[in-house]
């Protein structure tokens, strides 16, 4: 019998957290294993799964000076293990210490690549808990991915921001230049950010200009349909401009319309349609 195992896709750090967990969940029999966030004054559970016990729930805080989770950050980048709480002269005077009543801890700090500390990684019983080597191995070496994931969302982000580069102009007018090849995907984090961006700014009209946009289909040019109807939805006119003449041509082979959309030839037609003019001093 042959068994085909799909390695499955992560998205973002939210979703690596789960993953991990629910893999170490498989390597260590403790009752709750959970990652926490915290900013110095308050600690955060992100992301938690409970066997038997239910001992902490997703999104509860607690100040983060009364958690286990500083005793870790406070002793660095080394595993640490605590046998029992009660006898642990930094956790037995805790609140949280005497509200479980007894049991055993291991985490370890997760970093950013420039030092700065995102939270922990953490394991928790309320019996007492044997830690062996593979367990130190198996905390030590998942605080290392998630470090690498938590540098690869934060470039994502970056990305994401990059390809949808928003240009106010003025007070209600801003441009969007789309620039390269449009995907399902980056035209739906166009879509998304465009939206924000018009809202948050307050837009009355986008430009969009199209004069780097590298080919055009029936699919780009649904997204850019797409982009035109949500922006009309929410009160933003939206003008499209810098069609180059190879684009042109291709448009009129796709099975598009592009009726009752605002198009002008370059940015200053699209500004004097507004009811700009530029004047060279």
């Amino acid at each position: 019998m042959s068994i085909s195992i799909h390695p499955k896709s992560v998205k973002n750090f939210e979703e690596a957290t789960e993953n991990i967990l629910n893999f170490m969940s498989k390597l260590i029999n403790i009752n709750t294993l959970f990652i926490a966030k915290n900013d110095q004054k308050v600690n955060e559970i992100k992301k938690v799964i409970n066997k038997e016990q239910t001992l902490l729930e997703e999104g509860s805080t607690l100040p983060f000076h009364e958690t286990f989770c500083k005793v870790s950050v406070d002793q660095g980048k080394e595993i640490l293990l605590i046998e029992d709480i009660l006898e642990n002269e930094h956790t037995k005077h805790l609140n949280v210490t005497a509200s479980l009543g007894s049991g055993s801890f291991i985490a370890i700090p997760i970093y950013y690549e420039d030092g700065e500390n995102y939270g922990t990684i953490c394991g928790l019983d309320t019996n007492r808990f044997e830690f062996t080597e593979q367990h130190a191995e198996l905390f030590q070496t998942m605080s290392s991915l998630l470090t690498y994931v938590l540098e690869l969302d934060k470039a994502n982000k970056e990305i994401k921001d990059l390809s949808v580069p928003i240009v106010p102009l003025t007070k209600g007018i801003a441009i969007l230049p789309i620039i390269g090849h449009i995907s399902e995907y980056r035209a739906d984090i166009i879509i998304q950010n465009t939206l924000n961006s018009s809202m948050n700014l307050n837009l009355e009209y986008m430009i969009i200009d199209l004069s780097g946009i590298s080919q055009i289909n029936n699919s780009v040019s649904s997204y850019l349909l797409n982009i035109v109807k949500l922006l009309k939805l929410i009160g933003v006119t939206p003008i499209l401009t810098g069609f180059r003449p190879d684009l042109a041509i291709k448009t009129m082979k796709v099975d598009v319309d592009f009726h009752d959309i605002i198009i002008t030839s370059n940015l200053e037609s699209a500004l004097s349609h507004i009811g700009f003019v530029l004047n060279k001093k």
